[in-house]
């Protein structure tokens, strides 16, 4: 299978388009429906129902996506760690959700670069789902996550708790005034969400749902109102009195997970991404390992 064809194949698929496929793909036009052809008669398929000013992913089509990003990166990889080794560079392939990338991540992965210079890293922020599914699929070496999914073909090691904490932008609200209105309610993973539905089961709806704490951090800021947010992803505007914690507001802990595949645990890459990563739970005074 020509990569090239599957590049092309997803470039429609992001743009919907022929022509803006080809721009960004420096090609012609006719290029990109020749190799698009070609690929619909290698698979036996149509991947794209085509319409004036309207393409759209056949089911067959939507089927694909998932596969060629899977067989695209990887052949990025392969190509990456041949002309690593020629340098005796080593890589190493992380990911996380956004949240624990501001929480934890940015400090181990500076620390880490500090340590181990020779370690090329490859970080890629994304859902839990993509994460697991890289990791599977060989793309990722280790993610770090909230509830990971039991996989036997995957290790999981606990890493640290993470506070969540009630925060407000006025000062003196209790908790019932607080969540009353303008709550943004954080999907900070399941097991949260059951704890959060059992401390607090009459609240009003929230304002927002959202994906990300730091988003609700934003809108709070901006905006007004409250949520429960990682208590270092706000330290700095609680120091400046930006923001203010709910006197009374249960804590709540959501504890973080390394994963990766078993066979990896014994790479010295591995082991050393592994310790730093424990020293930088042991060095932060808001993480208990």
């Amino acid at each position: 299978m020509d990569i090239s064809l599957l590049k092309t194949f997803l470039e429609v698929a992001r743009t919907r388009h022929f022509g803006k496929a080809a721009d960004v793909l420096f090609i012609t036009q006719s290029a990109v429906s020749a190799r698009i052809k070609l690929l619909e008669s290698n698979l036996g398929v149509e991947l794209f129902s085509r319409r004036r000013n309207d393409i759209q992913l056949t089911p067959a089509g939507m089927r694909l996506v998932r596969h060629a990003e899977t067989i695209v990166k990887g052949w990025q990889r392969v190509r990456d760690e041949i002309k690593l080794d020629e340098v005796g560079a080593r890589p190493l392939a992380v990911g996380s959700p956004i949240d624990l990338w501001s929480i934890l991540l940015r400090i181990w992965v500076a620390g880490l670069r500090r340590r181990q210079s020779q370690l090329v890293l490859s970080i890629e922020i994304q859902s839990t789902e993509v994460l697991v599914n890289r990791l599977v699929n060989g793309l990722l070496d280790m993610a770090v996550m909230f509830d990971p999914p039991q996989i036997p073909d995957l290790s999981i090691r606990q890493v640290a708790e993470i506070s969540l904490v009630l925060v407000a932008d006025r000062d003196g609200l209790t908790q019932e005034e607080a969540m009353k209105q303008n709550y943004y309610m954080v999907d900070w993973g399941n097991t949260f969400s059951l704890i959060h539905a059992e401390h607090f089961p009459n609240i009003p709806p929230p304002v927002a749902r959202l994906a990300s704490g730091l988003l609700a951090r934003d809108l709070i800021l901006d905006c007004g109102g409250s949520s429960y947010l990682a208590e270092q992803m706000v330290q700095q505007e609680l120091e400046q009195g930006r923001l203010f914690r709910v006197s009374g507001a249960p804590v709540i802990e959501r504890n973080a997970f390394t994963v990766y595949r078993p066979e990896d645990e014994k790479r010295q890459e591995m082991q050393q991404a592994l310790g730093a990563l424990k020293d930088t739970v042991e060095g932060a005074k808001h993480l208990v390992p």
